[in-house]
């Protein structure tokens, strides 16, 4: 469904902020749907970028973690040097223009696949902001459950643990996100479906619609009935039924666009 490179001129006329715009502002319920194109600006790498898994080829699985010491080890020798670095990622324009239209009461939620926790640093309400892949910055026993933050991990390697193990139950840590193979987090997903199948318009933000079962959410609010409109700056699968396809950057961008949906006597 990716659209063909001769566009038309009609569809010229809609790939524009103006007409995403227009789009958005006669919907009653938004909600944004973020990929890792969002956070770049702030430092992360894109998964499908030069340093991104795909093109690195280290695609981490929970099989290997569970059934190779050496990998656990690396991984949090790994963690324990670049946490601080993900702890100082701060949010950029895209995060805050999306926080803007949540705070004029035109924004209902947000679903990301990033594990960044940037869009909860903006300062979105927690209640709408549903992280798809979970949280770099809660980690939790994979046998038990048991939870902790990021910070409290964190300092027990400082203090000189090399693999840290659950104080409850003996069983391995590893942060709170999702690998490759494993299932999207049942309530998360029940939400986020939810949420796509009642919103009036989709927006999505730096995804390359490409990792499923995520991608298939805008899929869902679009057979629901709402409108979508897609800023990202490579062709995606759904470019074909997008109300308004932006192919640009997310920061600058959603500043403007949420510029303009809330623009006095738009």
């Amino acid at each position: 469904m990716v659209r063909d490179a001769a566009v038309s001129e009609d569809r010229r006329e809609m790939d524009t902020v103006p007409a995403a715009a227009a789009v958005l502002r006669s919907a009653g319920r938004i909600v944004a749907f973020t990929g890792a194109g969002i956070s770049t600006e702030s430092g992360i790498p894109d998964y499908r970028g030069p340093n991104g898994v795909w093109t690195t080829g280290a695609i981490p699985t929970m099989t290997g973690f569970r059934d190779d010491p050496a990998v656990r080890r690396a991984y949090w020798e790994g963690r324990r040097t670049r946490y601080p670095e993900m702890v100082a990622k701060r949010p950029n324009r895209g995060h805050q223009a999306l926080v803007r239209l949540e705070r004029a009461g035109r924004l209902a939620a947000v679903i990301t696949q990033n594990i960044d926790g940037l869009h909860l640093a903006a300062g979105h309400d927690p209640e709408r902001v549903l992280e798809l892949h979970g949280s770099s910055h809660v980690i939790r026993c994979l046998d038990c459950d048991r939870r902790w933050s990021g910070a409290e991990i964190h300092a027990r390697l400082s203090a000189g643990e090399s693999v840290p193990g659950c104080h409850v139950c003996g069983g391995p840590l590893r942060a709170a996100t999702i690998l490759f193979g494993e299932a999207l987090p049942p309530v998360a997903l029940s939400r986020a479906t939810g949420a796509a199948a009642h919103c009036d318009a989709m927006l999505v933000v730096g995804s390359s619609l490409a990792v499923k079962p995520a991608a298939q959410v805008p899929e869902l609010a679009h057979r629901a009935g709402a409108r979508l409109v897609i800023i990202n700056r490579t062709p995606t699968p759904l470019d074909g039924i997008a109300d308004a396809v932006l192919r640009s950057e997310a920061g600058p961008t959603l500043e403007a666009l949420v510029e303009a949906i809330l623009a006095r006597g738009a």
